[in-house]
């Protein structure tokens, strides 16, 4: 893992481990089939990078009808899924 051996300093081994259960509650998107079909044809439609596309493409299979990015471009719709810049976004105003 990076956090333990290219970081200066890094985690040990034991608290990398366990910063990652914690996130466990998020419920990771698994990447299976449905997940890597759905970003190749994004990839391809929207002219995305693959990993770009990866993150839409769960997100769209968890029915997320938000995705909280500044990597894409703010406001766009693609295939159901809107993007939305956590940082130039107003909170509590509706999006």
């Amino acid at each position: 893992m990076t956090v333990t051996r290219k970081l200066a300093p890094g985690l040990d081994r034991g608290q990398a481990r366990a910063d990652i259960e914690d996130l466990m509650v998020w419920r990771p998107v698994p990447i299976g089939e449905e997940v890597l079909s759905g970003a190749f044809s994004i990839e391809d439609r929207f002219s995305l990078s693959f990993w770009d596309s990866l993150v839409v493409s769960a997100a769209q299979v968890t029915g997320c009808d938000m995705l909280l990015t500044e990597d894409l471009q703010r406001g766009a719709q693609i295939d159901g899924v809107m993007i939305v810049d956590p940082f130039s976004t107003a909170v509590g105003g509706g999006i």
